[in-house]
């Protein structure tokens, strides 16, 4: 075959023909029909052959060689460049991990669950409905119907004292922990209590934004706010509506005393609230914030009520931070999604999401109940609490017993509890397990109790050996009250 044959072009508007015949000529290299060293005819003579002007053939030779498939040497005319072999694609690989939340594991909600029919209606409506001059970069702190959407959701079901203008909308609880020790480094604090036990992965946030963290010891009350005051702390982060992990509720005297603590001291309460919305004996706990807005900033999201991977969380800001924090906020990434937000505060106002939370703890209720009777039927022996609220619980087992070695046996026959030892930063107590029952049918997580059971019973868990079956990096030390991974915690 000639190589023009190769190269002939269709018949086409002449104000195409360069494109065409830059095209003809790249398929023609690219597939091999023209290999490398092939010395192309003089520009007179293609065009010529191909009925096309000189000046034609000349922008597509000069376009390619530009591209580097073909090679323009003096003396030995146009020829076709020795382009390197394109890489093989690789084949599909196994993942690294479990697909999907593994039963028993904390903090996360049945992706099932997601009202996909009421949210493709609130983003069909931001769609249709939204002005032009949104979809322009707009106010960091989110778009002002979702502010005042979230500011008057906050104030009727957790009891918050919040207007508008302190809102600022976050892509999850894990950017407003961030935006905060951002701001508070920069204000020149060094050193942060978090609850003890807690969680790690709240630790490593505020460790990555400069601060030192301090454990604080938490009783039957929740944080002991008498050793955060000797501490010397000039903030602290708190989960007083479900303690994390243990589940107690703060009590009416500590929280008093904590917000007395940050009113004496200049000190700054992070609250997160990052469950609230799930208790089953009676109505939520009011929020800390409702009682001091001027001294706590209340972290929220929708993690747990909708999905972690919807990114949508908020940060209620006390007038003294409000600057500095909407600063950052804007430093980040000048603001979210405008057509998300639109179609959440469409999701708010329409009652939506009060219907979908309503569905959502009937569910999460029977799945508790099923936990509960499954550990008094498998592991009698096991002190359950933390059952009032939240997706998760604890199983305290004796003092015999190796959690952490219990957790990686557990892993191995694709269970995913925690280890109460390993949220314990400097406070001793008894191991025990900290059960997720979010994302499975009682069915399934019934089945899951009695699974992990065969592994406490076991004598292997008892004698501190390990299992060689290790969880998944970014895995095995995920805490409930953050949906980011993180990397596994030093246990101390």
């Amino acid at each position: 075959m000639s190589f023009v044959a190769d190269i002939l072009l269709p018949p086409g508007p002449s104000r195409t023909a360069g494109a065409r015949l830059v095209a003809a000529l790249r398929e023609a290299i690219d597939s091999g029909r023209l290999p490398a060293g092939t010395r192309l005819p003089s520009t007179r003579a293609l065009a010529a052959d191909l009925g096309l002007s000189r000046g034609v053939v000349v922008g597509a030779y000069e376009q390619l060689i530009a591209e580097g498939r073909l090679l323009a040497r003096p003396g030995s005319g146009t020829v076709v460049a020795n382009l390197p072999e394109p890489a093989t694609p690789p084949g599909p690989t196994e993942p690294a991990g479990p697909v999907g939340p593994v039963p028993l594991r904390p903090g996360v909600p049945d992706l099932g669950l997601f009202p996909r029919a009421a949210w493709r209606r609130a983003y069909d409506h931001a769609v249709r409905t939204v002005p032009d001059h949104l979809l322009d970069y707009g106010d960091p702190c989110g778009v002002a119907d979702l502010r005042r959407e979230l500011a008057a959701y906050l104030g009727r079901v957790r009891g918050a004292r919040v207007t508008a203008d302190q809102v600022v909308v976050t892509t999850g609880a894990a950017q407003a922990m961030t935006l905060l020790g951002t701001v508070l480094s920069g204000l020149g604090v060094t050193r942060i209590g978090l609850e003890d036990p807690g969680s790690r992965a709240v630790g490593q946030q505020f460790t990555s934004s400069g601060l030192e963290v301090v454990p604080v010891p938490v009783d039957a009350e929740g944080i002991d706010v008498d050793a955060l005051a000797e501490t010397g702390v000039a903030a602290v982060f708190v989960t007083p509506a479900h303690q994390f992990p243990l589940g107690m509720v703060l009590s009416p005297r500590r929280r008093a005393a904590l917000v007395a603590w940050a009113r004496r001291t200049g000190g700054v309460i992070i609250e997160d609230d990052y469950d609230a919305e799930f208790r089953y004996d009676r109505e939520p706990v009011g929020c800390v914030q409702g009682l001091a807005p001027d001294v706590v900033a209340l972290i929220g999201t929708a993690s747990k009520a909708l999905a972690p991977g919807i990114r949508r969380g908020w940060l209620v800001v006390p007038p003294g931070l409000r600057a500095a924090v909407t600063d950052a906020k804007a430093a980040a990434d000048l603001g979210e999604s405008v057509l998300e937000q639109v179609a959440f505060a469409r999701l708010l106002a329409t009652g939506d999401y009060d219907r979908h939370l309503r569905h959502a703890r009937r569910v999460h209720r029977a799945r508790r109940d099923a936990v509960v009777a499954a550990l008094a039927e498998h592991l009698p022996q096991a002190r359950v609490h933390g059952v009032a609220a939240g997706l998760h619980l604890v199983a305290e087992l004796g003092p015999e017993a190796d959690d952490v070695a219990i957790v990686d046996a557990a892993w191995s026959l694709g269970l995913g509890p925690l280890a109460l030892s390993s949220l314990r930063w400097q406070s001793t107590g008894p191991p025990g397990l900290v059960l997720g029952y979010g994302a499975h049918t009682p069915d399934a997580l019934r089945e899951a109790v009695h699974r992990l059971s065969t592994v406490v019973r076991s004598p292997a868990p008892a004698t501190g050996r390990r299992s060689a079956v290790r969880p998944p990096r970014g895995v095995d030390r995920l805490l409930a009250v953050t949906s980011e991974p993180m990397r596994p915690a030093v246990r101390r």
